[in-house]
């Protein structure tokens, strides 16, 4: 292991390609920006940062990553749309003894010891801070409510790990936070949890399709239900359709039906910047370009790396434009 005089590890001859999911996306444009920061504060040689035009464009990805394994680079960071698709390229960096380290989304379901860590958000500790953020507005509403009173909860799918963890780890936050001998899950399956005499309902809201217009109609069928109180929606899509929703409705905003969100998107923002939702969280882009460019470089010189949690942050009109905050959020 290359070391420098102070026995800091050099990291000058470092070279690392940094496969995306996308590129044009600002999302992605952030995690450069953080891939770009890191490799500054590390000195490493270089780092090369691609991506596809578009986050279904698979055969461009793989392309892009033969060609950063065939660079013989000392690692690569993946993010990656199709594990499946990915496996030969994967293995010929494995047989290179080039190591990857998995982003974002990482790279599900490789194969055991194929990637040496993953620098991504835990999307489980992002579901509680939105819970902790909400209940902090809802507090005085049910603690000891005289009559029931109801948590909305819309998600985009039962399937996606992401937003399982997102919605998971906001229902388990809340009833915590609530008692969990005085707060119910209803509306499906996955989620439902009978408490017998509970006067706080917390009501999961799961399109049958993923689409604008189906989600719509899950938001509606909150928001009219007269005990709802406040409610959270786990992505952008969610988000938007939510404040969609509202837009005949008008019962969300202060003193009214209180929202949350996650991720961002221009209607979000717009609906935090005008009071319709009371904030959302966000990840945090820069962090995981930085963290994986930072694992990257210490597995390419043997140190030992772990799973980092990027973080998330949450955002509302007071600080959405601050230094921390306005990298992490696209339109």
């Amino acid at each position: 292991m290359a070391a420098k005089a102070d026995g800091a590890v050099d990291y000058s001859d470092v070279t690392i390609e940094i496969v995306a999911k996308g590129f044009q996306h600002d999302f992605w444009k952030a995690v450069k920006m953080g891939s770009e920061q890191a490799a500054e504060d590390l000195g490493l040689k270089s780092t090369n940062f691609v991506g596809p035009a578009s986050e279904s464009a698979v055969a461009e990805q793989i392309e892009q990553l033969n060609n950063a394994v065939n660079k013989a680079p000392s690692a690569i960071c993946l993010a990656a749309l199709d594990t499946q698709a990915a496996l030969d390229a994967i293995s010929n960096a494995q047989a290179a003894n080039i190591p990857i380290v998995g982003f974002d989304s990482g790279v599900p379901d490789a194969p055991a010891g194929s990637i040496v860590a993953n620098a991504a958000t835990d999307n489980y500790v992002a579901g509680g801070l939105a819970a902790e953020k909400l209940y902090e507005m809802i507090k005085d509403k049910v603690t000891a409510p005289a009559e029931e009173v109801r948590i909305g909860v819309v998600s985009q799918d039962a399937t996606s790990q992401s937003i399982g963890e997102r919605t998971g780890g906001f229902i388990d936050k809340m009833r915590t936070l609530v008692g969990e001998d005085k707060c119910m899950v209803v509306g499906h399956d996955k989620y439902n949890k009978a408490v017998d005499g509970a006067k706080v309902i917390i009501d999961v809201g799961i399109p049958a399709t993923v689409d604008d217009a189906a989600c719509v109609t899950v938001a509606n069928t909150l928001l009219n239900k007269n005990d709802l109180i406040a409610i959270y929606a786990s992505n952008e899509f969610t988000a938007k359709n939510l404040v969609t929703a509202n837009e005949s409705l008008q019962v969300l905003g202060v003193d009214k039906v209180i929202g949350v969100g996650f991720d961002s998107g221009a209607i979000q923002l717009d609906a935090i910047k005008s009071g319709v939702l009371a904030g959302s969280i966000t990840q945090n882009p820069v962090q995981i370009g930085y963290q994986a460019v930072t694992l990257a470089a210490k597995a390419a010189k043997g140190e030992p790396v772990e799973d980092v949690d990027t973080g998330a942050l949450w955002y509302d009109s007071a600080n959405m434009d601050s230094a921390e905050v306005a990298p992490c959020l696209y339109k």
